[in-house]
């Protein structure tokens, strides 16, 4: 039997974050050699999550990742508001993003955690996670993931819990990410007026309608009413027709255009909430 030396037990538990005592009967089990022990301790926390999948994850964080050609938006659950702000949880939430924009791509969840870790050589996604387990004995969860293949800014709150993620032609990064901190900031629905739901805007305009009539207005001026009070409904929901947050002289729609910008299509997330 090789020799576990003091040295060993310590490298090991600096590497993983398992306890002394773990890292040594790991050792002593795969010989000495570290990488099996690295192994068996990953598949002994991988049994001991099975036990703890059905607890809540209210808390998390978004990971955001753009470039020239591409942009990600990943949200990561996780049990607790302290592991959440911790740095480990924000490395993680960026590599899922980082790998989900320049990757192959993934469709869900399991098949991002297939794929490599961007900033730990050697590992998948999903072993990472595993490791993050074991060492704070947290169920993580990967929530929405979106990618975007074309130019794109991305904005995530100080806090983690709020982002956005938008695909723009024109302009460029600098402005778009004021935009997307701008959509995190004012919430808008849609990018024009046109892309709003149509059963929706003719239910507004019907209840404004119906509104107007039992104050007893005209139906000659009723029309002409209407028109303006469904300003305040479109400047709710959608985007061009908001002031801007950085400059309330300015609506987004002027922004936009003195940038050079068209926004084609933005999501909009707040962490745990579809």
């Amino acid at each position: 039997m090789a020799e576990i030396s003091a040295a060993m037990v310590k490298a090991l538990r600096e590497e993983t974050g398992q306890p002394m005592m773990e890292c040594k009967a790991a050792l002593v089990e795969a010989g000495g050699d570290k990488e099996a022990a690295t192994k068996i301790l990953r598949e002994k926390g991988i049994k001991v999550q099975e036990t703890r999948l059905g607890r809540d994850t209210e808390f998390g964080r978004l990971g955001a990742y753009t470039d020239a050609k591409v942009g990600a938006l990943v949200e990561l659950m996780c049990e607790s508001a302290p592991v959440a702000g911790g740095p480990d949880c924000r490395q993680f939430a960026d590599d899922l993003a980082k790998q989900l924009a320049t990757g192959p791509g993934a469709a869900s969840a399991d098949e991002l955690l297939k794929q490599p870790s961007p900033s730990q050589a050697g590992k998948t996604l999903g072993e990472q996670k595993d490791d993050l387990f074991n060492r704070l004995r947290e169920v993580f969860r990967i929530g929405r993931i979106v990618r975007y293949d074309g130019t794109a800014a991305g904005y995530v709150h100080v806090t983690g819990d709020l982002g956005a993620l938008v695909e723009f032609e024109g302009g460029d990064a600098a402005v778009a990410k004021d935009i997307a901190m701008h959509i995190v900031a004012a919430g808008p629905k849609a990018v024009t007026k046109e892309e709003l739901n149509a059963t929706e805007v003719a239910k507004e305009r019907e209840f404004l309608t119906e509104q107007a009539r039992k104050e007893g207005k005209p139906d000659a001026i009723i029309a002409k009413m209407i028109e303006g009070r469904m300003k305040n409904f479109y400047t709710a929901r959608v985007l061009t027709e908001q002031p801007f947050v950085k400059d309330s002289e300015l609506s987004v729609a002027q922004v936009l255009k003195n940038a050079g910008m068209k926004i084609k299509r933005f999501v909009n997330w707040k962490l745990g909430k579809e």
